[in-house]
């Protein structure tokens, strides 16, 4: 099964979502939650589900815990890195923008709409925090990047696939650079568990401080208002997280050509 048919199945099962929503009164909350269930649980479960079963592989194979908690300091380390980066990087993309589009960047600047019923809630936190992670990982690094490689190159298929995955976020520069050191955790440990539990622990994170700390720290871009006035401190962590960032993909990168043989890639 290609990775198209993955894009046609879920279209289809929206179809029908929306079929349903002509004889069934739906609220806007469960429209969410329907959604997300179908985008990230049913469209990925039957596809993955086939797309094993074909090539005759278990998902132990490509996700297994032996020697994954030993990365789970590296994997805190790069979260933080991340999340810094994204966030400063997001305030360079809105400073660019705000001349020309204002109402946009108005737009990405308002808070993420969560469902008011605790049900509904608690899907949408789970679907963010963990099934959102497993699902994404498993497309564009399980599927994508390997597909994406045999057809071009090592970089090619990491630069690619995480091009695609950057654009399905509002951050796409720090999406997209996420997406390469997910890409290259993969590829060095060959253990598709390792950027899901990157994933898993970025998008946690980013649900926490929703709830717990929405306005701290003090130098992220909330409002408008702020763009020019938190420059400053946005730039040092710019600079500062880019360094680093820039670092950990040199570091995983080493000696990964020796280690790969795209033509022994089954994926």
């Amino acid at each position: 099964m290609k990775i198209r048919h993955l894009f046609g199945l879920t279209l289809l099962l929206l179809i029908i979502f929306g079929i349903g929503g002509i004889f069934l009164p739906y609220t806007e909350d469960f429209v969410g939650a329907a959604f997300s269930l179908i985008l990230y649980i049913a469209a990925p479960v039957v596809f993955f589900r086939y797309h094993f079963r074909k090539q005759g592989r278990s998902v132990r194979e490509v996700v297994f815990t032996q020697r994954s908690m030993a990365w789970l300091p590296w994997l805190l380390g790069i979260v933080g890195i991340s999340i810094v980066f994204s966030l400063s990087m997001f305030w360079l993309q809105l400073i660019a923008l705000y001349p020309i589009f204002p109402g946009f960047v108005e737009f990405l600047l308002q808070p993420f709409p969560m469902p008011e019923n605790p049900i509904y809630l608690i899907v949408s936190i789970l679907i963010i925090a963990i099934i959102g992670p497993i699902s994404e990982e498993f497309i564009f690094r399980g599927v994508l990047l390997k597909r994406l490689m045999k057809k071009t190159s090592m970089w090619g298929g990491i630069v690619i696939s995480s091009l695609l995955f950057g654009i399905l976020h509002a951050d796409i520069i720090g999406a997209f650079v996420f997406g390469v050191v997910a890409s290259l955790l993969y590829l060095k440990t060959s253990n598709l568990l390792i950027p899901i539990i990157m994933h898993i622990l970025n998008n946690s994170t980013a649900v926490i401080w929703m709830y717990v700390a929405p306005t701290w720290p003090q130098w992220v871009v909330y409002q408008s208002s702020e763009l020019y006035a938190n420059a400053w401190p946005n730039m040092i962590m710019l600079v500062v997280s880019s360094i680093l960032m820039t670092w950990v993909v040199v570091r995983l990168a080493r000696g990964l050509r020796r280690k790969i043989h795209v033509d022994e890639i089954s994926f």
